[in-house]
């Protein structure tokens, strides 16, 4: 757990585009098979006229504030937002079909898709407070999945944590990635909450199969078919930011923070296994969302210090940044490191666990040890029994236990 706060605002503009990277691979034959990389792009190109994506966070004295501070719930925070809109963009000539996004919540703004005059003049308004280009976020090839229901078995990294203990509590997990099977017979989907921030994807189910093995390794049920998570049957809420080739745009990830935010409760767990360079407003609306919940972040797979990537870099008091290990308890090599940010070291490497299709898949990646965090966060307090051997800074990172 953190205690350093070095993100005290989202309304700071970036100067170049960032992008974000998402632990996932193939099946690996040991613990150096790291997950593919994901390239930054300086612009999110559309098909408007050659626009391009941009995220603009608003001044906190723009017109609908008041308005929406009399409002709680996220849909009719929405409502007010794109009332507003409408008018503030008609004078720029900007439609209402170039937006993509609106926030209400970790920060006042949204996204759009916009020409070079229409930028223009949005920067020169007094209302605005920054614009930042978008990124792009891309997944590595998926594994390939066992989709007949096999003999339920306990994952070794299930095990090393102190889980497998059938959940009794009321608190949610809200996983934000690409969405949970809403059919698993392993999972208990919260399908009324769970929500898609995927341009024209209405459903949050997983056509992927990277959010659902984060669900699994969570929360898979004792059901005596497939695997056993760290909290098992707990209750899973998808918030589905990538679609089914892992594609999609930071922007999305902000929308997807901006409605937990909104919507999570006291107690909830959040399950974020993406990250990549550096990127401050994505950093300062974890933190944000970081407030009444907690968050289990991935450390990141570039064998790297975690303070040059985001979010993984972000303390708060209920931030966890997860570095990965194999068997023995020792360090997997494509695992970021860096104490702080990183709290505790988990199991990521050869972690079996649910997939999209009702299947099962082995994958590895700092994205398989965060929800090992996340589920040990519903239990209670994280101890630890011991510490990772042949961490890369010479500061071992206390093992995640019950």
């Amino acid at each position: 757990m953190k205690t350093r706060n070095l993100f005290g605002t989202v309304l700071l503009l970036l100067a170049a585009s960032a992008f974000v990277m998402i632990s996932c691979s193939k099946e690996p034959v040991s613990d150096v098979n790291a997950p593919g990389d994901f390239q930054p792009v300086n612009s999110l190109k559309s098909g408007n006229n050659g626009a391009a994506s941009y995220i603009v966070i608003l001044n906190e004295g723009f017109e609908a504030a008041g308005e929406l501070a009399g409002k709680q719930d996220y849909d009719q925070r929405k409502v007010v937002m794109n009332g507003y809109l409408n008018r503030f963009l008609n004078g720029k000539g900007v439609g209402n079909d170039q937006v993509d996004h609106t926030y209400t919540t970790v920060f006042m703004g949204f996204a759009a898709r916009l020409s070079a005059n229409q930028l223009e003049k949005l920067r020169q308004d007094p209302m605005v407070k920054s614009i930042e280009p978008d990124g792009l976020i891309e997944l590595g090839k998926p594994p390939v999945s066992v989709v007949t229901q096999p003999a339920e078995v306990m994952p070794w990294g299930i095990t090393r944590v102190g889980g497998g203990v059938t959940y009794s509590g009321t608190a949610k997990v809200w996983i934000i990635d690409t969405g949970v099977d809403f059919t698993h017979p392993d999972l208990n989907v919260n399908t009324l909450l769970s929500k898609s921030f995927v341009l024209r994807i209405k459903t949050a189910n997983d056509d992927n199969g990277h959010g659902s093995h984060v669900a699994g390794i969570i929360a898979a049920k004792d059901n005596t078919i497939g695997v056993v998570g760290v909290a098992a049957g707990a209750s899973v809420v998808a918030v589905k930011v990538l679609d089914k080739l892992g594609n999609g745009t930071i922007s999305a990830v902000l929308a997807g923070i901006d409605y937990v935010t909104r919507s999570a409760s006291s107690g909830d767990v959040v399950n974020m296994s993406l990250g990549g360079g550096v990127n401050t407003t994505l950093d300062a609306a974890v933190l944000a969302m970081s407030a009444n919940v907690k968050v289990a972040l991935a450390a990141g797979n570039e064998s790297d210090d975690a303070n040059n990537h985001s979010p993984a870099r972000v303390n708060g008091a209920n931030i966890y940044t997860v570095s990965a290990m194999g068997t023995g308890d020792t360090w997997a090599s494509f695992s970021n490191f860096g104490n702080p940010p990183i709290d505790y070291c988990a199991p990521g490497v050869s972690i079996y666990s649910c997939y999209k299709g009702g299947g099962y898949a082995t994958m590895s990646g700092t994205s398989m040890a965060a929800p090992h965090v996340a589920g040990l966060l519903l239990l209670g307090a994280i101890t630890t029994d011991k510490y990772v051997i042949g961490d890369p800074d010479g500061k071992a990172d206390p093992i995640a236990h019950k």
